[in-house]
């Protein structure tokens, strides 16, 4: 077949996937169209229909849990994740508990940053995490933050070591790795909440159920980046390996592992600001720390000291992000044989020096050894002044648009997803599938949604989804223009690109502190964070498909005569589409995630039920509702990647 008879062949295809598809929207409209006239078994999902999935998933957990002994197992983990858990409180922040020599001075804690940051990457890096320490205990939060941080010191270690071995099994077994996506795919769209409540259930609550939720919401990146790494592994290097006569564990230990591992370091990076992300939020079951601090300020509406916190929890993040990141770029240093022991442990023997000096000085300088909180710095008191003022000034335009965007646009538009049939919303679904990817396409979008249908959960799952698109249009229209501007020049690109990096470390429960402050409690609030959550990915993707199109052919368009407008609309737009739809992939993925979080500050969708759920240990019920957001998340992926599939293979990109 030649390449032409191909071409008009797939054009053929996609022409009869068009048309099928748009006689099923035909048939949607009408179904929408005539909801007084339709039945109530077509408007609503009749009783008879609906399945009782919690009820059986509480079954198997019961069964599990008591008949299997599950419990014992998971406890006896528990109980040794909570030894751990005591030697690091004690270390960290003096819980008295084994081996009863904490705290350890801040003064010698900071010293280790900086002289880490300085071997990692310089001066600058020095300077963040060194300054970070010495902000936290400045500003009097030493405690919370080491709270914080020694249950990201114990689960760090667990996730990635198990990530690691998943990895590797992955890799040798195709079958396992068949079994193992899908499970991927599912538990890294499932929302925060969703794991929270089997592990309450399994092992109660506290920092060591924190520490065992952290270590399990954070374990699914570091596999697949140790696959990944591993597959990328050049043949020629693995021939070297034979030629030395490596055994097979040789050759994964010395070989396969050490080239692959700038990808595991990658995934170390990813659980590292997963754990940070999931110990925030872990506060809902009891873990102690800044996130539990945080949760306590925002309830009680205290701006300047949410503040504090969000800096701190923020400059947490940053530091441990660019730390990590750095040390996945470093290079191994070698030195010659013969080479001192002084000079190849530079590093390590002035951290000592510094370390023992600080602890020193704390023994006669109690400042240098622990900052309570009536000696600590705090700028509450003039954030608090400026936010009023700044409140006072813009309150008039913040209640004129929360009235207009209440009133005019959110309400009319969560009635108008309230009000369709639900027979109608699998048919659109269906025809946008078939029109993207044929049957199999529209098979895929009733089967996620069909299950959200049967399970109970209609008319929440709608709020959530009126919320996402509602959030992901508005940071379309945004950020779309924002990243096109930045994308002209790679001076504005650079620094859009850094701004974009810096906000995907910042823990979700910080973009509530602003919204909160200007909106108070309320739809436009929930709307406003998804909104500053899901356009950061929009815009990086943006500026690096933009930036990407091959400049032969923004040439050749130049050559044509074509105006800069033109370029764009006619070449570099096509050519980037593909990529600019993995940010709106990952934006609606940001986008369902805080919509769960933000249930916080007052909605009435899926998450508002799950935090119900998470109150009263209902495992089931809380599966069931995270599973109702991740087949949204899935069936919004599949979609994207199809439709970005067909498009680079139509571009020839692929």
């Amino acid at each position: 077949m030649t390449d032409q008879t191909m071409i008009l062949s797939s054009k053929s295809q996609s022409w009869t996937r068009a048309k099928t598809g748009w006689t099923i929207f035909a048939a949607a409209c009408v179904l929408a169209l005539g909801n007084s006239l339709l039945p109530a078994g077509l408007v609503r999902p009749p009783e008879w229909l609906i399945l009782p999935f919690a009820d059986w998933i509480n079954a198997i957990f019961v069964f599990v849990r008591d008949d299997l002994g599950l419990l014992y197992l998971t406890r006896a983990f528990a109980d040794a994740v909570e030894w751990l858990l005591d030697v690091t409180a004690n270390l960290l922040y003096g819980k008295n508990r084994w081996p009863r020599v904490g705290p350890i001075p801040w003064t010698v804690i900071a010293s280790i940053g900086f002289v880490i940051g300085y071997a990692l990457q310089g001066w600058r890096l020095s300077l963040l995490t060194g300054g970070t320490f010495v902000w936290i205990a400045v500003m009097g939060q030493w405690k919370w933050a080491m709270e914080t941080l020694s249950v990201i010191v114990v689960a760090a270690p667990f996730s990635i070591l198990f990530g690691l071995v998943m990895g590797i099994l992955a890799w040798r077994s195709k079958t396992f790795e068949r079994i193992l996506n899908p499970i991927l795919n599912i538990a890294q769209s499932l929302p925060h909440f969703a794991y929270m409540i089997p592990v309450v259930v399994f092992i109660g609550v506290g920092p060591k159920a924190g520490a065992i939720v952290t270590i399990i919401f954070s374990v699914p990146p570091m596999i697949r980046m140790s696959l990944l790494g591993l597959r990328k592994v050049p043949h020629e290097v693995i021939e070297s390996g034979h030629m030395c006569g490596s055994t097979r564990w040789q050759l994964l230990r010395h070989v396969r592992i050490p080239t692959a591992r700038t990808e595991i370091l990658v995934g170390v990076n990813q659980v590292i600001m997963q754990c940070l992300a999931m110990v925030v939020l872990a506060s809902f079951i009891g873990m102690p720390g800044l996130g539990q601090k945080l949760l306590q300020l925002l309830q009680a509406l205290k701006i300047g000291r949410s503040v504090e916190i969000g800096i701190t929890i923020v400059l947490l993040a940053v530091m441990l992000d660019r730390c990590t990141k750095a040390w996945a770029t470093k290079q191994p240093e070698h030195f010659e044989k013969g080479t001192s022991f002084a000079v190849r442990n530079k590093f390590l023997l002035l951290g000592l020096g510094l370390s023992l000096a600080c602890l020193v000085l704390a023994q006669f300088i109690p400042l240098m050894d622990q900052i309570g909180r009536r000696d600590a710095f705090t700028i509450s008191k003039p954030i608090d002044a400026i936010a009023d003022w700044f409140i006072v000034l813009i309150d008039p335009v913040t209640q004129w648009l929360r009235w207009f965007l209440i009133t005019w646009v959110l309400i009319p538009i969560r009635d108008a997803f309230l009000w369709m049939p639900y027979a109608a919303v699998l048919a659109l679904l269906a025809a946008a599938g078939w029109a993207i990817g044929g049957l199999r396409s529209a098979l895929v979008c009733l089967a996620f949604f069909g299950l959200i249908a049967i399970s109970g959960w209609w008319d929440r799952a709608m709020i959530t989804v009126y919320t996402v698109v509602v959030a992901v249009s508005i940071a379309a229209v945004i950020g779309f223009p924002l990243a096109i501007w930045g994308s002209f020049n790679e001076k504005r690109a650079a620094i859009a690109l850094l701004v974009c990096d810096t906000l995907q470390t910042f823990p979700s429960f910080i973009y509530l502190i602003p919204v909160v402050m200007l909106f108070g409690v309320n739809d436009v609030a929930v709307v406003g964070a998804v909104v500053l959550f899901a356009a950061v990915p929009l815009v990086r993707y943006t500026i690096e498909g933009l930036r990407q199109v091959p400049e032969t052919l923004i040439e050749a368009a130049d050559m044509s005569g074509a105006t800069r407008m033109q370029t764009l609309w006619k070449v570099r737009l096509p050519m980037a589409l593909p990529t600019i739809m993995v940010g709106v992939n990952q934006s609606v993925m940001f986008s369902l995630f805080m919509v769960i979080i933000a249930a916080f500050i007052g909605t009435q969708d899926l998450g508002q039920e799950m935090q119900r759920a998470l109150s009263s240990t209902d495992v089931g019920k809380g599966l069931v509702l995270g599973l109702a957001v991740a087949f949204m998340g899935l069936m919004v992926d599949h979609l994207v990647t199809t439709w970005a599939r067909s498009k680079k293979d139509a571009l020839g990109l692929e």
